[in-house]
């Protein structure tokens, strides 16, 4: 008897025993599973801000002679849709922490932010549009002048006073305009290539197209996106497993592309007065603030603080085009050798430029075009991912 109820005992224990094991083998699989979630989370996170601080690194050392130039803004544009592409992968990636508050409302609010970098975006672009009727006066002027031709005669010096006159009278109607186009703008959006192809008559620079209204401001603009845009506090970071940090970066790096862009580029109402501060715990910190630094010298040089934008080609076209105007208004027919090379000089300089902005104003534009694309495509997927959390 003694020996039945022992055997008969020990059998529940081992079934017990097996089955404290079997939850503790399970418990140590799942806390192994969250751990390796965890750490592919945070590689990935940490991929990204190095993404950042190398592209931005990679702009902030341009040499000077490369530094705003048509060339630089396509790879600031370029970094930037190269971010947003890995801030929508991971986005992607992590569709249960977003749909978790605070995260949802954070990505909400950046969305919301990309609303309004789409009409800067327009706005850029119908300042590359006024760029492009700069370069119709140039064309002109440059005709005019052909180095190849021995002499330059009366009726050429009128044609190229006339094309100079008027291309400062656009360019001055756009300084004191603040770089208001007119009602119609064109958007990326809402595209019609028959009023595209529509032309005024050379004296009138307004924009035929219909993206911002003659009200809108784009430092407004930049201000509002700037506004309440705050890095989050260590324990914010650790509360949302990293993605308030995330969101953040993605946020101020579209801040600062935008501002550049509208430093670089016409743009209505235009100001490089933005109130935002650069965070210093992050890894592109530094370089953001090397940006900003350069930018806002550039902007203090007494031959820039009147410029319509500080794109290095305008500034260039600004320069040539005022030597010219005072050589030949100084100068009184028939010419002398020594004016008649200077004036041919002016022309090749003029006309190098003409070249650049020929050649480059078509692809910046394209780049354009793909950062507005870039971030429609990324607020739309991520308002579906929202949304699909008030379904049941």
């Amino acid at each position: 008897m003694p020996s039945s109820d022992s055997h008969g005992s020990s059998m529940p224990f081992a079934s017990f025993r097996r089955s404290i094991l079997s939850i503790r083998s399970e418990q140590q699989v799942h806390s192994l599973e969250l751990n390796h979630d965890s750490n592919v989370q945070e590689i990935e996170q940490e991929a990204f801000q190095k993404l950042v601080s190398t592209r931005f690194q990679e702009l902030s050392v341009a040499s000077a002679d490369e530094f705003l130039s048509i060339a630089w803004i396509r790879k600031l544009l370029d970094a930037f849709t190269s971010c947003q592409e890995e801030f929508r992968i991971l986005l992607c990636n992590n569709k249960e922490l977003l749909l978790k508050s605070p995260q949802d409302k954070l990505l909400s609010d950046y969305f919301d932010r990309t609303i309004k970098a789409l009409d800067i975006c327009n706005a850029a672009r119908d300042g590359i549009g006024k760029i492009r009727l700069w370069h119709k006066h140039l064309e002109i002027v440059v005709s005019a002048l052909d180095s190849r031709q021995k002499m330059i005669g009366e009726g050429q010096l009128r044609r190229t006073r006339k094309s100079l006159m008027d291309l400062a009278l656009v360019m001055l109607e756009e300084k004191e305009a603040g770089s208001v186009f007119s009602q119609r703008n064109r958007s990326f959006g809402r595209h019609n290539k028959t009023k595209d192809h529509q032309r005024r008559p050379s004296g009138h620079s307004r924009s035929l197209s219909w993206s911002v209204s003659q009200s809108w401001s784009a430092s407004k603009q930049l201000q509002s996106i700037a506004s309440h845009l705050v890095a989050p506090r260590g324990n914010e970071i650790a509360a949302t497993n990293g993605i308030a940090s995330l969101i953040f970066t993605m946020n101020f790096i579209l801040l600062f592309v935008l501002w550049v862009l509208v430093a670089a580029v016409p743009c209505q109402d235009r100001s490089l007065q933005i109130h935002f501060a650069i965070p210093r715990q992050f890894s592109w910190s530094n370089p953001l603030w090397l940006l900003h630094g350069r930018i806002m010298d550039e902007a203090k040089k007494p031959e820039r603080r009147n410029s319509n934008g500080l794109l290095k080609e305008i500034h260039q076209l600004e320069k040539c085009v005022h030597q010219l105007t005072d050589l030949i208004d100084s100068a009184q027919l028939p010419w002398t050798d020594d004016q008649m090379e200077e004036v041919k000089v002016g022309g090749q300089d003029l006309s190098a430029v003409c070249e650049v902005l020929k050649t480059g104003l078509d692809p910046l534009e394209r780049h354009l075009k793909e950062v507005f694309r870039k971030i429609m495509s990324c607020r739309a997927e991520g308002l579906e991912l929202l949304g699909s959390a008030n379904q049941p």
